[in-house]
């Protein structure tokens, strides 16, 4: 195919088919690939995640690394040949754990992403057919309806009352709507009606486009690239951020003083880099990126088993500190299977020309599918094969109706439903079962008290209406003067188990708020049976006349919101965010998206529109909250096993090593050499590796929790303080035996080990530690671990690694004081539980 066109907008239709060698007929598959092998696929921006040497590099990039590294080369140039290959070793040992870790963690979260795929429909070989997003190409021929995402930049070939969402790429508040008139050259992007560009979707209408631009080389491909967005934090990555920062500045404090101090007593330059380096990364929480995401995606993957994908890990401690669900009726706490009760007139009396005109009116209409063209079209009344259509308004959200042309016979018919106060708002006149028409002011009354009626017995409501025209096409303002017909009520029962799964919601410390678009009357009469408070029922009539600090007070008090407009949910989401509250939202509609975006955590379906799916950080693959209460406890599963690591590396590592700092400042020798605190770092990362699989005890998930910088500082100092404690313990003992270096570090190499394995096992859970039970991962890792630090002074790596066989008194000695210190954390824990949550 020839270049693709610069300005595409301002080129006639066949023109620039010709140009881009496609017809309205579309490209045929070989062809569809040959160009895909030539542009690639339709992404905007790489994905950060996906490259491996990024990963790798992430890992051994970390500065103090680096320094640490160079330090041990200078070591093997000066002679140390043994201790300065030992460091590499063990610092590649480190890196190659965590990459391995963290390659694994993203492979995973790229398996389950690939189970939600955004499709577009495009006409291949001459017949329509869905594939993936990533496989559109210049030339394709796409057809679009309400809720598709726009695929690429292109240009409209036939359009039917579309309106497109382009905020983000142009700002404006309202949809714009399209056309198919060639726009100048010079024209602006707002002002190009007949194009629709990657990154915005249709609100409404339905279109068929031509594809001229795909993936980079888009509008919305340009700025992403020179932008190079990263997603908005969560409460968790800020947490995650600023408790690195605490240690960082912790570190460097230490290491400036650590190693001033060393030089000022006239110790080897070289060695105090390399000790106080090695204390650095002892004290700096290598592992924590690896941790976190090995935690989250193994998270991830137990919540896809529970039919949960989570489409962002960090959003899994969103959802598992989730304090508020915002959620629709239809299908969450409803079977969300819509069955036609009726359609009668305003008597009620049952109209078989209203079933008539409102089967037609679903069967022809070919926008947004929903269930309640799908209810209407399960049973085809008689007659139907002597209409046939001729033209068609698509719904909107602001009309509220959706209206079809028919001919029969001689006649053409325009056939409208929608909400029944929007299609009232058209009519004039009224009929009757009988075929009575009168004036519509004479039976407004009535209509309005069956209305109410029916509502108030939970049946949803919607108005059907016709008139004669004379010719198509047709538009929005041919809906006018028209003949109301009569009142279709339909049912959506209650789920047999929705007070169960709510009240169990309630037992996980979540408030379920309702809000629908559907009438007071209906959304109370289906929240009480389902055991919401319906005291009071917020109306979007009520909402509108409300300020935003009257709404923040209010909202927390109300359970049900009703007759909410699609730009008022999103006021609520942020009213109940104001309270301090964590506020999830879960969606499935098109006018879903900015509510999804303004929540802490949005959640949607896999059975919704695309841009909805695209908008949320959790899709169900099942609508139920049954499934959502799955998926909370297993976010909060995965947020615990995080925090075990941060505890342990505030507590053991940071005690053990300010230790060791000071206690280089006292004595004669460095207490430990560099390559045995690396080794000490090594041996302990190994059992934190296992934290994922680590199981919980029932009331670490039983509420939100969330991350808390202030209670993890008290928590380090509490905790670092015992530490300390017992290995100044440690120091005195081996002072007073008056022990050689090789022993000293031998034994607090032992102690430092065995503690810090062990007050893990401490740290796991609220309870005593020996009424826990530990997963077999990290109870087997840590046994091994420990072996290894006691088995490995009498084995052949002693010597290189300076370490001495202990005198059996003395070993027994170390694990009287290790057992004293797991009694003391114990102790410690249960007072600081009452101040901490853990």
């Amino acid at each position: 195919m020839n270049e693709k066109p610069a300005a595409f907008w301002s080129l006639p239709q066949d023109k620039l088919l010709e140009t881009l060698e496609s017809s309205r007929t579309g490209l045929s598959g070989a062809e569809a690939a040959s160009r895909l092998l030539k542009f690639g696929p339709n992404i905007a921006a790489p994905q950060r995640h996906a490259g491996i040497w990024r990963q790798l590099g992430a890992q051994i990039g970390n500065p103090i690394t680096i320094l640490l590294f160079i330090a041990a080369v200078l070591s093997i140039a000066v002679g140390e040949v043994v201790d300065g290959s030992i460091i590499l070793l063990i610092l590649l040992a480190s890196g190659a754990l965590a990459f391995w870790q963290e390659h694994r963690a993203a492979n995973a979260l790229e398996s389950l992403l690939s189970l939600i795929r955004t499709t577009a429909t495009v006409i291949r070989d001459g017949a329509p057919r869905d594939i993936p997003l990533t496989e559109i190409v210049p030339g394709d021929i796409v057809q679009l309806n309400a809720g598709s995402n726009v695929p690429g930049d292109g240009v409209l070939l036939e359009e039917n009352d579309l309106f497109v969402d382009q905020a983000a790429l142009t700002g404006e508040s309202y949809p714009a709507e399209k056309s198919t008139d060639v726009a100048p050259e010079a024209a602006e992007l707002a002002e190009r009606t007949n194009s629709v560009y990657l990154g915005t979707h249709v609100i409404s209408g339905t279109a068929t486009t031509l594809v001229v631009r795909t993936g980079a080389s888009t509008m919305f491909g340009e700025i992403a690239q020179q932008l190079a967005r990263h997603p908005p934090e969560t409460e968790f990555e800020i947490g995650v951020r600023h408790f690195g920062y605490l240690l960082l500045e912790i570190t460097t404090v230490f290491a400036f003083v650590i190693f001033t101090v060393n030089v000022g007593l006239h110790r080897p330059v070289l060695e105090s880099l390399l000790f106080t380096l090695a204390l650095a990364v002892g004290l700096t929480p290598q592992l924590l990126p690896a941790i976190v995401s090995v935690t989250l995606s193994h998270g991830a993957r137990r919540m896809s088993q529970q039919r949960v994908i989570v489409r962002r890990l960090a959003s899994i401690e969103d959802l598992g500190g989730m304090e508020i669900l915002c959620t629709d009726k239809t299908g969450t706490i409803t079977e969300g299977v819509i069955a036609v009760n009726a359609i009668e007139d305003w008597t009620g009396t049952a109209c078989a020309r209203g079933r008539l005109f409102c089967y037609l009116n679903a069967a022809f209409e070919t926008g947004l599918p929903n269930p309640i063209d799908s209810a209407l079209r399960l049973v085809p009344p008689p007659d139907v094969e002597r209409y046939s259509k001729r033209d068609e308004v698509p719904y909107d959200f602001v009309r509220k109706r959706l209206s079809v042309v028919v001919n029969s016979g001689d006649k053409q018919l325009l056939l409208t439903k929608g909400a029944l106060s929007a299609v009232l708002d058209v009519c004039d006149r009224a009929e009757d079962a009988s075929g009575l028409v009168v004036p519509l002011e004479n039976v407004r009354e009535a209509i309005d008290a069956r209305y109410e009626k029916l509502s108030a017995d939970g049946l949803r409501c919607l108005g059907i209406a016709y008139r004669e025209i004379t010719a198509a096409p047709i538009d929005r303002n041919s809906e006018r003067n028209m003949i109301f017909l009569g009142i279709l009520s339909l049912a959506d029962p209650l789920k047999s188990h929705a007070r169960q799964i709510l009240d169990e919601l309630g037992g996980l410390g979540i408030r379920v708020k309702l809000i629908t678009g559907d009438n007071r009357h209906v959304a109370a009469h289906i929240a009480a049976q389902a055991g919401f408070d319906t005291t009071t029922v917020l109306s979007g009539a009520d909402l509108r006349a409300m300020s935003d600090d009257a709404l923040t007070a209010s909202a927390p008090k109300i359970g049900v919101f009703a007759e909410i407009e699609p730009n008022q949910k999103e006021r609520i989401i942020l009213a109940l965010k104001k309270t301090g509250a964590a506020v999830g939202y879960l969606g499935d509609g098109i006018n879903d998206a900015s509510a999804l975006h303004a929540a802490d955590v949005g959640i949607s379906v896999d059975s919704a529109a695309d841009v909805t799916k695209q908008a949320a950080d959790v899709v169900l693959l099942d609508k139920d909250l049954e499934v959502l209460a799955a998926g909370v406890r297993e976010g909060r599963a995965a947020f615990a096993n995080t925090l075990k690591y941060v505890f342990i590396t505030t507590s053991a590592s940071f005690g053990n090593m300010f230790s060791m700092a000071v206690a280089s400042l006292f004595s004669a020798f460095l207490p430990l050499l560099p390559k045995q605190i690396l080794l000490i770092n090594l041996l302990t990362d190994l059992p934190a590796m296992s934290l994922a699989t680590d199981r919980l005890d029932p009331e670490l998930v039983e509420k939100p929790r969330r991350w808390n910088n202030r209670s993890i500082r008290r928590f380090m100092l509490a905790f670092g303080l015992v530490s300390s404690l017992f290995d100044f313990l440690t120091f005195g003992t081996l002072l007073v035996l008056n022990v050689s270096p090789p022993v000293f570090r031998t034994a607090w190499f032992l102690e430092s080990v065995l503690s810090e394995i062990f007050v893990l096992l401490v740290i796991r859970t609220r309870r005593a530690f020996f009424q826990s039970r530990v997963g077999a991962g990290l109870l087997w890792t840590s046994l091994a671990v420990g072996v290894i630090a006691i088995v490995l002074p009498y084995t052949p790596l002693s010597e290189p690694l300076g370490f001495t066989p202990l005198p059996p008194l003395l070993l027994g000695t170390m694990m009287g004081i290790v057992t004293l210190y797991v009694a003391g954390s114990e102790i410690s824990k249960r007072a600081l539980l009452r101040h901490v949550s853990l």
